[in-house]
């Protein structure tokens, strides 16, 4: 590994730092989102309804208790943190004019706590946390002014902390929209709400082109405020795997892949691929797309390229191959993989799948990449005040292992690693706190009852022998 690797967590503002309404903050996206479970989906309400449980409302504290989490994570090593900065503490609205100094001055306090210990901020731009008032307002990004708000933010934050933050992330997970079945996604990473009438594909496609637009001038203004800037885009990395060596298998398998890959496409290579254009012309849509937007594109292609990883997916053209039904994470119509086990969620268990991706994207891209997240959700059990998480140490490990090879066997160009949630988080998809993530446990319970004390897990001491010897310990 590079001699200035840069391990670490990572988190989102949504989901750990809880102060919803505190000093000018706007309601978001998240702070509409009821709690949910493996079997009941998050409720997504018209505002803030009496009676109903919203778990992001109060995170874990973290807008309070910030400063003694970040000594926790300087005591595990870590040379980066990644976190968001939430869009409505600096825009209440989304569409004023003039920030809000109290949310600025959050965030100048956060990256002076960890910068005082050395710890690298890499900020994302947009995760899940679009201020609800645009939503209302505007439909969310169905709507071409978003790409000027969105763009006063971004340039509004990458100004105020030129010299604390370099390395950037635009929208997180940008590709999760595709999951076109469950309407959270397109609610989290759009604030997009379908119509029952309407075609939910093509509305993606046109919130997806004026993000790109939105995030090609980012990072070229953004390069303008700091040439040092690092400025990446973020997707959601899930393998698609053929079934069977079935061509129809083969070809179905790559079909979904694209659902992925054309997020990277185009952000990347700064222009659109043949087969989106022919896949629009096929169905007949009318995009909203100028000559404009398209020299934005392509004069605004990202610096390096930040995936999350979690599982992999596999499907099968055969009809009698019972579905997983489970979306989630990926498709509905993907079919359990024979080789590879899953944890309680329903998400496949596959190290080798990291080692196989960070080839793809710098085989595809040649770009630097930067996993900025990956970990492992589980019910944690508390027994003589310690969690012995040793289940979590090996799906990490096996995990490491795998991007190591992929580094130092065939020369994969790696900026970082960041563990999602490294301080437990509520749960994005479900909302849940039992479902866990962190090295660092945080007695909160799904009803919001708990004391929201920290202890320290197994895999605490762990990571930081993995940090200390830069990944020779694992």
């Amino acid at each position: 590994m590079r001699d200035d690797f840069l391990w670490g967590g990572a988190v989102a503002a949504h989901q750990v730092e809880g102060a919803y309404k505190q000093d000018g903050k706007g309601l978001s996206i998240a702070d509409v989102m009821t709690g949910g479970s493996r079997e009941k989906a998050r409720e997504i309400t018209d505002g803030i309804i009496d009676g109903k449980y919203y778990p992001n409302h109060e995170g874990i504290h973290f807008y309070e208790l910030y400063k003694d989490d970040v000594k926790l994570f300087a005591e595990m090593g870590f040379k980066c943190f990644r976190t968001s900065i939430a869009w409505s503490r600096i825009f209440p609205q989304g569409d004023e004019t003039e920030p809000n100094e109290a949310g600025l001055k959050f965030y100048d306090d956060l990256f002076d706590e960890l910068l005082k210990y050395g710890i690298e901020p890499v900020v994302t731009l947009s995760h899940f946390e679009m201020p609800y008032g645009l939503v209302k307002k505007y439909g969310g990004w169905r709507s071409r002014k978003i790409i000027e708000f969105f763009s006063r933010f971004a340039l509004t934050v990458m100004e105020r902390y030129k010299e604390k933050v370099k390395y950037w992330m635009i929208f997180n997970e940008i590709n999760n929209q595709m999951i076109l079945s469950n309407p959270i996604y397109a609610f989290t990473n759009s604030g997009i709400l379908f119509k029952e009438e309407e075609d939910r594909q093509q509305i993606v496609y046109q919130a997806a082109h004026y993000q790109f637009v939105a995030a090609a001038n980012v990072v070229r203004r953004g390069h303008e405020i700091n040439p040092e800037f690092q400025i990446g885009c973020m997707v959601a990395a899930t393998p698609v795997y053929p079934y069977s060596s079935n061509p129809d298998d083969i070809l179905l398998a790559q079909k979904e892949d694209r659902k992925n890959l054309f997020f990277t496409d185009v952000q990347a290579r700064g222009h659109y691929p043949a087969y989106i254009k022919k896949e629009w012309e096929k169905n007949g849509y009318v995009m909203d797309i100028t000559e404009e937007d398209l020299n934005i594109i392509a004069n605004g292609c990202v610096d390096y390229i930040a995936f999350s990883y979690y599982l992999s997916s596999v499907m099968s053209t055969d009809s009698h191959i019972e579905r997983l039904g489970n979306d989630l994470a990926t498709s509905a119509e993907a079919v359990p993989n024979p080789y590879l086990e899953m944890t309680p969620w329903g998400w496949t268990i596959d190290p080798k799948g990291l080692r196989y991706v960070l080839n793809q994207y710098a085989d595809r891209y040649e770009l630097p990449l930067f996993i900025a997240e990956n970990g492992f959700g589980y019910e944690d059990t508390v027994e003589n005040n310690e969690i012995i998480d040793d289940n979590r140490i090996q799906f990490l490990r096996n995990h490491i292992l795998e991007m190591k090879k992929a580094v130092e066997e065939d020369g994969v160009d790696l900026l970082g690693y960041t563990v999602w949630g490294c301080i437990d988080p509520v749960s994005f998809t479900t909302g849940e706190m039992r479902k866990r993530y962190g090295f660092i446990y945080v007695d909160k319970n799904d009803d919001g009852s708990g004391t929201y004390a920290r202890i320290k897990k197994k895999s605490f001491d762990w990571y930081k022998k993995v940090i200390s010897s830069n990944g020779e310990e694992v």
